[in-house]
């Protein structure tokens, strides 16, 4: 089982138990609300969920201004494809009282709001439980977004299994979903520094500054935003990518173009949560 460039693999006799523990950690709620975003984690999640509560469960995306261009869409063809119930939120997250702003809880803020919209949503469709899709690997960074979780009742099965983000990929691939070797994405809002006031026109502006760049064939990247400066981080193994011939001439005028006015490519590389870097916890 490959677990993706430069990883060991994964046995498979490990994917089998990571799956069984999966089933069986979902077969305790007689139905589920999937919060589900198209990503490889909430589409294992709602895969394994579908197989074990058949109609019982339903899957629910939340089309906000921080989600990705083109996510909503791909979260759509999946339920399509395994012929799973799906129901869209539109929702306005800059509406949230102080999320604009972008404190260092914003994720608390954002998740609460969210959370509570899709406890209403499963209330009206007579289900009990809501379900979220993060993993144990999520617990080693700050994420104040999982004290929401934790204080509206949000279930977490893939972390309750112990799953992370590697077994994840591996029993996506196993199960032969599409989406096995997705790159990570996440909301838009976690590429700004915190206490940059937060907009639509800046979402849209990051979206598709990354838009551009994974078109360059870069397949993991951020481009994180502190004023009008934009710090690109992408995988090590693809520097080189971004500094052929005239690659850097190339990105920086087009990223100019969308109104950024310093262009700076993190040696560091791709890394999750590095606008949490520096924080007091």
């Amino acid at each position: 089982m490959d677990a993706g460039p430069g990883q060991p693999p994964v046995a498979s006799e490990s994917v089998q138990s990571d799956l069984e523990r999966l089933q069986t950690e979902i077969s305790q709620y007689p139905s589920l609300l999937v919060a589900f975003s198209g990503g490889v984690d909430s589409s294992l999640l709602l895969k394994v969920a579908h197989d074990v509560l058949g109609d019982h469960v339903v899957a629910a995306t939340v089309e906000g201004v921080t989600l990705p261009s083109g996510e909503a869409d791909l979260a759509r063809l999946f339920c399509e494809d395994y012929n799973i119930r799906h129901i869209e939120l539109s929702i306005d997250e800059l509406s949230f009282e102080g999320f604009a702003q972008n404190p260092p809880n914003r994720c608390y803020l954002c998740k609460r709001e969210i959370f509570s919209a899709l406890k209403e949503a499963a209330c009206k469709l007579g289900i009990q439980t809501v379900a979220e899709g993060s993993n144990l690997d999520d617990m080693g960074d700050y994420r104040p977004g999982m004290k929401a979780v934790t204080e509206l009742g949000i279930v977490s099965p893939l972390r309750n299994a112990g799953l992370t983000k590697k077994r994840i990929r591996a029993c996506a691939k196993a199960l032969g979903l599409k989406v096995w070797n997705k790159p990570s994405l996440a909301c838009l809002a976690s590429r700004f520094a915190y206490g940059e006031t937060l907009t639509k026109q800046k979402f849209e502006q990051v979206d598709a500054a990354e838009k551009c760049l994974r078109g360059l064939g870069l397949s993991q990247v951020r481009v994180r935003v502190t004023g009008s400066d934009a710090r690109i981080e992408a995988l090590p193994s693809e520097f080189d990518l971004l500094i052929h011939n005239d690659m850097p001439h190339i990105i920086g005028q087009t990223l100019k173009e969308l109104g950024f006015t310093h262009v700076s490519l993190d040696l560091l590389g791709y890394r999750t949560g590095s606008m949490n870097e520096g924080l007091t916890r």
